[in-house]
Parts: structure tokens; sequence; C-alpha cells
């Protein structure tokens, strides 16, 4: 509808243009024609004019006023010829001269009707007449109104160098009246045709404010007149994450407002909460008001990250000193605020949205009314020198995996083994993935490691015909790049796919369940197996087991660790085996470090276990 408005808009101010331009032209075309024939009249009189100039010299030598004083006969003769020459378009043919006064009389009239008497004074245009007595040259007086043009030819008869007389030539013509009455008519039309694009240009107009204030108000809070939720919507699909931070407001105790002095007075607080946030932060920086007493704002973000904490602790330092007057009653609230400085850094922009969420918790459990940053995203900042490290590693073949067993505790015999990623720095020493995985999560050398490593395993599992796991993030199968590298790896090696076991970690929120489980299936089809790895910690949930195509479940080595002095955690334990029995999943438990917490393991039924006590990661 916008575009449709916008091009027929467009369309109609063209046509305007065009009318406007043709409206001009023919102004412009009526002065060219009248010119035209102005010029065409003039050259005719000047020839007529000659041509009597030429015929009253004929006659005469010089002294031309006493000649025809004395020669009455001469005078009607000569008048007569006049005379024949003053028909249409000439109405008046006449010949004056300048008295010793400077009144102008007759000397002949070639009119046909109403003749001037030799010698009778006519009065004229005097100045114009003098200047052809003067300057012995031609001139041209134009009377022009819009039904006809009236024209006075002057031409001086000259002898013996003296001006004897000045020729008039008169004519009218009706023709200029003609044109202009045709092309009043044209010019009429696009008046109206002018003014009727004119009206749908307007009317369009209107249509077009009404547009925008329909949908302003459709993505405008109308209690606090900042955006709503519909307009993050649409913010979000288009966002450049690398120009905001986000910083998440939550007003605190706000029901206690509303409880005290009424839903009315936390109205009144939400609207002057948001005209703060207003006068605080530029133009340029976003508000929403997420929930109820919830704001979200994209803070433009400035070069450097105490820019944007500055903003952060003014605004909730100027909520904090600011007393809201409503009717009789003093009400001071506080707010917290939780950030996230780099929306860059993670895979969605709702997942930076969470991390500010996260930290909006952390600062209304801390106590209220404080800013709080994740000092994880701040650990995990990216640097060059990182990134080189680990590509270099790869270039330079310093990519290296050790395997720790995986035990089945009921014979003691090795099952599976889990690859863990190292690095060797170029004394040959070994970097533990903690140094470098998470700095690199999500750049391309993250990829490039990942290939590394299922090339390393397929080789091993080629080699020893062992089954072997690896460890990836429930982010690297919906993530379209990752993945696209795991599956051409496991085509590759279709004939080893069965050894290889897929162990997610559960340190992310499951997002996508669909297209997960779509493509865990995609790879169970080749025969690789899933594992849940950790299960019991982060955010492990049972509602997996709904979507996710789960083969094997690791339960988190902080609760085995635990299982001999803590019965919650042998309580959890044991809740989560016949959870897994019943599904039919085998468990593995992780950090087995003593007999003791193995010979637990055996009574409660788990047949698979992993720790130093069983086998430390080595070479295979």
């Amino acid at each position: 509808m916008k575009h449709i408005n916008k091009i027929v808009g467009i369309l109609i101010l063209t046509i305007l243009i065009l009318i406007s331009y043709l409206f001009i032209s023919t102004h412009s075309i009526e002065k060219q024609i009248s010119k035209s024939i102005n010029d065409l009249f003039v050259h005719h009189v000047k020839e007529v004019s000659k041509n009597i100039e030429k015929f009253i010299k004929g006659y005469f030598k010089n002294n031309l006023y006493e000649k025809l004083k004395s020669d009455e006969k001469l005078r009607e003769y000569l008048q007569n010829s006049l005379s024949l020459t003053a028909a249409s378009p000439h109405n008046y043919v006449y010949i004056l001269y300048r008295d010793k006064k400077g009144r102008y009389r007759y000397l002949l009239d070639g009119s046909n009707e109403d003749r001037g008497e030799f010698d009778q004074k006519l009065d004229v245009d005097q100045k114009s007449w003098d200047e052809v007595y003067y300057t012995t040259k031609d001139k041209v007086i134009i009377h022009k109104s819009s039904e006809f043009i009236y024209i006075t030819y002057l031409r001086p008869i000259i002898i013996d160098s003296k001006v004897e007389g000045v020729i008039a030539v008169d004519f009218t013509s009706e023709l200029p009246a003609t044109i202009s009455q045709i092309l009043n008519s044209v010019k009429s039309i696009f008046n109206y045709i002018f003014l009727t694009f004119l009206a749908l240009f307007l009317i369009l107009l209107y249509q077009y404010i009404l547009y925008l204030k329909t949908k302003k108000y459709a993505i405008t809070d109308s209690l606090t007149q900042v955006y709503n939720r519909v307009y993050l919507r649409n913010f979000l699909e288009n966002i450049n994450p690398n120009n905001y931070a986000i910083l998440m407001l939550d007003i605190d105790h706000f029901k206690n407002i509303n409880d005290t002095y009424g839903h009315k007075a936390g109205d009144f607080i939400l609207r002057e909460f948001a005209n703060i946030l207003k006068t605080i932060l530029r133009e340029e920086d976003i508000i929403v008001r997420y929930g109820g007493e919830e704001f979200l704002v994209f803070l433009k973000k400035p070069e450097n990250e105490k820019e944007i904490l500055k903003v952060a602790e003014r605004i909730r330092k100027t909520i904090e000193n600011f007393s809201y007057e409503y009717e009789n009653y003093q009400i001071n609230i506080t707010v917290s605020i939780g950030i996230t400085l780099h929306p860059e850094r993670f895979k969605t922009i709702k997942e930076a949205i969470k991390i500010a969420d996260e930290m909006l918790y952390k600062a209304k459990r801390g106590g209220r009314n404080k800013v709080v940053w994740s000092k994880k995203e701040n650990f995990i900042e990216i640097t060059y020198k990182d990134i080189y490290f680990v590509k270099e590693a790869i270039d330079e073949n310093r990519v290296v995996c050790y395997f720790q067993p995986i035990y089945n505790i009921k014979n003691n015999k090795i099952v599976k083994y889990e690859a863990l990623v190292r690095l060797l720095d170029k004394n040959s020493d070994l970097i533990y993935p903690g140094a470098f995985l998470e700095k690199i999560v999500y750049t391309t050398i993250y990829n490039s490691l990942t290939k590394k490593v299922l090339n390393i395993i397929f080789e091993k599992i080629e080699k020893t015909k062992k089954n072997i796991s690896v460890n990836l993030n429930l982010s690297d199968i919906t993530d379209n790049m990752v993945f696209s590298i795991i599956l051409k790896e496991i085509e590759n090696n279709l004939a080893l796919s069965k050894y290889l076991t897929i162990e997610l970690l559960e340190n992310e929120s499951l997002t996508n369940q669909k297209e997960l489980g779509k493509r865990l299936e995609q790879l169970k089809s080749y025969g690789v197996k899933v594992a849940i790895d950790d299960f019991g910690s982060g955010y492990s949930n049972f509602e997996i087991f709904r979507f996710l195509p789960i083969d094997i479940l690791k339960i988190d080595g902080s609760l085995i660790k635990e299982i001999e002095n803590s019965k919650i955690s042998y309580s959890i334990v044991k809740s989560i085996t016949l959870f897994a029995k019943d599904l039919d999943i085998d468990i593995v438990a992780e950090f087995v470090e003593n007999e003791k917490i193995l010979k637990i393991l055996e009574n409660l039924e788990i047949t698979y276990a992993q720790g130093f006590y069983l086998g430390k990661p080595s070479k295979l």
C-alpha cells in the first residue's frame, strides 16, 4: 500500500509538472506568434512607406510645404493617390510637417473619410514624432490590447538633408485577438486538468498523512509514547548488532506503587519514567516499552564500553534522585538495569537481549537499583591475537586430540573414547580449550577448527575402529555453516560414521527445536549416535527428550563428584537413571574419581562411566 501510494504520488506529481510546463509553453507560443505577426505587419508597412516617400519625392525637389500650399490641384491629386493605399489593413495614411512652433500640421491626408485639411493642426505623440524629425530614422509605435494590435509607422521625407515631412501609416488587426481566443481555450483545458490532478494529489497526500499517523499509532505505546513490541519485532529483523548496546530496564517494586497509590498513579509514573529516558537519551537511541514496567533501550554504540556504562549509570542516578509528584503524594522510585555490551557477539539478537535480561535479573537479585553488565561477555572479547594464534596452529598442524576412555563398569572394558581437543604451542606445550575455544566460537576459525577435529577423529577411527565421541554445541547443529562442515565430513566417511558419537553440550538454551531435531535425525541416518553431555546442570531440561533423538545421556560430573556425600545429588542421579532407563537411553556417569563412587554407580545400575579413576585423557 505504501509503495503503491508513492508510485501514484510520483506519477501525479510528474503529470502536474508536465501540465505546468505545457501551460507556461502556451504563453511562450502566444508571445512568439504575436511577435511574428508584428514583424510581418511592420515589414509590410515599411515597404509601403518607402513607396510613398519615393512617390512624393518624384514631385518635389525642395520646399514641400510651399509647393503644396500654392498648388491645390497637386494636393488633391497626391491625396487621392495616397487614399489608394489607405485600404485594409491600413486605416490612415497621411503626411505631417512640423511648423516653427513645433506643432504638427497636415501636408497631405489620404484618408477616405474625415480627411484633414492642409495646414490643419493634429495632436500627435510629440516625443515620438520629434524623435523621427531629429534622428531622421523610421519609428514604429505599437499599441496592443487583448483584442487587437494598433501600429503607427513613421518615416521622414528627407530632401536636401532636410526633413520636409513625416509619413504616417496607421493600421489595426484582429488576428492577435483570434489567436488569443484560441489559446485561451487551450489554457482553460490545461487549467481544468491541472486543478483535477492537484485535487487528486492533495487527496493522496491526505491519505498518506493518515497512513503515517496510523502507522505511528500502531508502533507506539499509547501510554508512554515510546515504541511498543510491534515496532520491536520489525526493528529486530533489520538491526545491525554492531551499532547498538542493549539496556534492559525495570522499575523496582513497581507493583507496590499500583497497590499503594492505584493504577492511575502507576500509569503516571510510567509516563514520567519514559519522559526522563527521552531527555537523557539521544534521538538515534531506540526506546521500547518491553513489558508492564520493563523498557528496552538500544543505545547507539559509542566508541568505548565506558561510555555505555556511564549512560546507564546516568539513567539510574537520575531516576533515583527524581521525586514524582502525584496528587498530594511524593513518589520515589529506582530502576535496575542489565546490559549487553556487544550484541554482535551473539548468534542472534534475541540471545543478546536474553543476556541483558539475565543481567537485569542479577541486578534485581543483588538488591535492585543497580547496573549490571556481563563480565563473561567482556572476558570472551575476541582479539586478533587470539584468532591468529588458533589459525596458525591449524595451518601448522598443531591441533591434536587426546582421548579419555569410557568404560562398561560391569565387565571393565572400554567401549568408547571421548575426543578432547588441544593445541600445541611453538614449544609443543599443550594449550587447553578453555584458553581459546570461547574466544573463537563465533568466527570462521571455529569452523576450521571443527573441520580439523573431525578429520583427526575419522583418521583415528579408520586406524583403530574404536568408538569415539566429539563435543559440539547445540548451536553448531543449528548454525548452517558449521552443520554443513559436520555433514560433509560425515558423508566423506560414511563407512566410519557408525563409530562416531556427537555429544551435545548443555551450555546453551534450546532454541529452534524443530530444526535441531530434524538435523540430528539426519546425522543418525548415517549411523551417528547422539548424546547429551553434562545433563543435570546448566540449561538441562527434560523437555528436550520430547524433541531430540537422544541415544546417550551423560550425567553432569558435579553431581557424580558429590554423590557419595550429598543425598540430593544421589537422588537426582537416581531419578535421572530411572528416567533414562524408562526411555531406553544409555547413561554415562562422568567424573568418577574413586572406587566408592564407582560402587555407588554400580548399585544404581549405571552401566557406563568415565573419570580419572578409570582413565585419564591420553593419545590413542
